[in-house]
């Protein structure tokens, strides 16, 4: 990797991509190229420009330039570029004009953090970080831009700093982590959107003129849309085509926003939402914006993919957890839902151990006066009724047959009916003179207080300093509404989604900081809060609420696009589902799970002695494939038709495939599946059939299946690879 400043250009590059910049008459900083890494830029493919009517013109050497089609690094509007600006505030004096002249430009050894932020973390000498200082002069405004490269990897970490270095505030009313221009081009977009309990939905869209945008103002990342977008050719498959991928490392509000303009350029930006943001700054404070990630592949999709998770799993994870195995887990919720008792927990126990299972989590239920989700949320006191003896005799219960302990919390929400808000009303979230909105029955606690957050640290610690509790499920059951805060009631309202989110990172890091070990698992109703802001602080998350074994597979192979397996809770349930109704095969629901971070969720005192028997050498099978799994590159296929789903882990010296078919259809072509990331030189023993085959043969032509008679079959094939003697 390298950055290297020559006179008026800057390249930044590793063996995977290269980023240029180049600064035009000492002042205007411009975006030259992003892409696969090249040797040297020597000022090729700059636009040469015409003139035009009914525009605007400028001191600028470069002849006849039009501002509305300059390729700006950091674009400001109201100067004659009338596209999506990237920074926007307006001072004391209502002034709302801003002109950012590039001052100068260092490169520093390592990656800056980021004040009360998650981000990608690289050690001491692993990377290398551009530094660009900007200057308003009128506005006494300085502008940092920050892009950190890693060696290996084809990403670029971006981040912006702005300092007020004048005597009067100013407001902040949009800042975005990332702008990037791309030349004239027929593009296709790429984004994930889902609801409750249908996650992750990949839509792939031909751009039009104008701008694209999606977005979250529910007060999270939301189960709406993932906080990432992407650019491809048309033709970009799995596995070929240019791709640029994108995608914040924050878990509140955001905007992600593509302009296709009048001439068919191309301006990408994502960051905090502007609709839902201000922020005073004060004379001689900063703010910093989230993190964003910039992907660049040359081979499609997967490669893509390769790079997102090759980064979240080195450079973001907890390090405690990062690349070790997770313990199969049972989840008590729907064996129990609210209505636990030690006696229940007990059952479940021994059967769980008998099976392998490793870590029990006792859900929803242990602190409720009653069965249902109406109170004593925000208290967190133990109903002894229902467990005598406590969270701790629960935990002595577990322990003594040998699996580890978690607990479930839901730290951010209040229940009206709660010691807590007749004690506290004011801590919720609410405004003024006007009725709270309710959500599960609940309101949310306003994380911008210093007092709340204390409360929330002091109730975990309560229970995890005796160290009895293993693991933690972090949940959160509803989006923010009614965002005000009587913390800041006499300054801007509008702050206080983003405060609320520094409040959650705030407790998270203590957490993170003073439990190491412990393993929390987010969850926001499923996949409301999925985002690489959580990773940084949890090693995984609850990917849906939803565990039907078909919806389950739409849901994993949307979210792979971005996240490694192991950051995936995949839980097999009972049958009927709960969430839908469907009925899909034990051999189906495990299959779904396997390449993901296992679970159980289901009644296994309610199981046949011959599901137990199936369920025992399901777990054993998975503790076999762990160490695999933990080291092998995932893959998704192409497939011959919409009725099949492939994946494929892809290790040296093995491989393991699945094969889902949706529904029985015997007017479907079979077709050829062809694998990915073979030795084309070795051959492979098919461990079923007994077949050898070569790593070209299987990847060139693929093998056909039968067309069996089941709706939600799986095919399960591993391939294991001729070592030459």
């Amino acid at each position: 990797m390298s950055i290297v400043l020559k006179d008026h250009i800057v390249h930044i590059s590793n063996n995977k991509i290269s980023y240029v910049m180049e600064v035009v008459d000492g002042k205007y900083l411009i975006h030259r190229y992003f892409g696969k890494t090249i040797r040297k830029y020597r000022g090729t493919g700059i636009p040469l420009y015409f003139k035009r009517g009914y525009n605007t013109s400028h001191s600028c050497s470069v002849e006849n330039v039009s501002f509305d089609d300059f390729p700006f690094e950091y674009p400001v509007r109201d100067s004659g570029d009338y596209r999506i600006p990237a920074i926007s505030f307006v001072t004391a004096s209502g002034i709302r004009h801003a002109d950012f002249r590039f001052e100068n430009w260092r490169v520093l050894p390592d990656k800056p953090s980021l004040p009360g932020l998650p981000g990608i973390i690289a050690k001491k000498g692993e990377a290398e970080t551009l530094e660009v200082v900007c200057r308003d002069e009128m506005a006494e405004l300085k502008l940092y831009l920050y892009y950190t490269i890693l060696p290996d990897i084809g990403v670029l970490m971006r981040h912006q700093k702005l300092q007020n270095t004048g005597s009067r505030s100013i407001c902040i009313e949009n800042i975005q982590s990332m702008s990037l221009e791309l030349p004239a081009k027929e593009y296709d977009g790429l984004i994930l959107y889902g609801t409750h309990a249908k996650e992750a939905n990949m839509e792939r869209f031909p751009l039009h003129h104008g701008v694209q945008r999606i977005e979250s103002v529910r007060g999270s990342s939301s189960l709406q849309y993932q906080p990432f977008a992407a650019l491809m050719d048309h033709e970009t498959t799995e596995t070929s085509g240019t791709v640029y991928g994108f995608q914040l490392i924050y878990s509140g509000n955001f905007l992600a926003q593509i302009e296709k303009d009048q001439f068919g350029n191309i301006r990408a930006q994502m960051g905090l939402h502007p609709d839902m943001f201000s922020w005073e700054l004060k004379p001689g404070e900063s703010f910093c914006t989230p993190e964003a990630v910039l992907n660049y592949s040359g081979n499609g999709l997967n490669e893509m993919s390769h790079n997102f998770h090759r980064l979240y799993r080195e450079h973001l994870i907890p390090g405690e957890f990062a690349g070790k195995v997770r313990p199969v887990l049972l989840n008590s919720w729907e064996a129990m839902y609210y209505d636990v008792s030690l006696e229940k927990i007990k059952e479940q126990v021994i059967i769980a151990k008998r099976l392998g299972i490793e870590l029990f989590v006792l859900d929803d239920g242990w602190f409720r006066r009653g069965n249902n989700s109406h109170d004593s949320m925000g208290d967190w006191i133990c109903n002894e009724k229902k467990l005598p003896g406590g969270i701790r005799q629960a935990a002595d219960l577990v322990h003594s047959q040998g699996l580890q302990f978690g607990l479930w919390f839901e730290p951010e929400a209040i229940s009206l009916k709660s010691d807590l808000y007749q004690l506290h009303p004011d801590w919720a979230l609410g405004v003024p003179g006007y009725p709270n909105t309710e959500g599960r029955h609940e309101y949310l606690l306003d994380l911008t207080r210093t007092e709340i957050r204390d409360y929330i640290k002091n109730v975990l610690d309560s229970y995890l300093r005796e160290g009895f509790i293993d693991y933690i499920k972090w949940d959160m059951n509803r989006p923010l509404t009614d965002v005000y805060s009587q913390a800041y009631r006499d300054g801007n309202s509008k702050e206080t989604s983003h405060r609320y989110i520094l409040g959650l990172y705030e407790i998270l890091e203590w957490l993170k900081t003073a439990y190491p070990k412990v393993l929390v698992e987010g969850c926001s109703s499923g996949g409301a809060r999925f985002d690489p802001g959580m990773l940084y602080y949890v090693p995984q998350n609850w990917a849906s609420d939803n565990t039907d074994g078909y919806d389950r597979a739409v849901i994993q192979n949307g979210f792979s696009l971005l996240y490694p397996k192991e950051v995936m809770g995949a839980h097999v349930s009972i049958t009927p589902n709960h969430q839908t109704g469907r009925t899909t095969s034990l051999r189906t629901r495990f299959q779904t799970a396997r390449f993901f971070n296992l679970g159980y969720e289901l009644d296994v005192t309610k199981c046949s002695e011959e599901e137990l028997k199936i369920i025992s050498e399901q777990i054993s099978q998975y503790k076999s494939e762990q160490e695999f799994f933990s080291n092998d590159i995932f893959y998704r296929h192409e497939v011959p038709n919409q009725n099949y789903y492939m994946w494929s882990c892809v290790g040296k010296k093995e491989c393991k495939v699945i094969i889902y078919q949706k529904f029985f259809n015997p007017l479907y072509s079979h077709g050829c599946f062809r694998m990915l990331g073979l030795d084309p030189d070795a051959d492979y023993y098919e461990e079923a059939t007994g077949r050898i085959y070569g790593g070209d043969e299987l990847m060139e032509i693929g093998i056909t299946v039968p067309l069996v008679k089941e709706d939600f079959y799986v095919f399960d094939i591993h391939l294991i690879k001729i070592e030459e003697k």
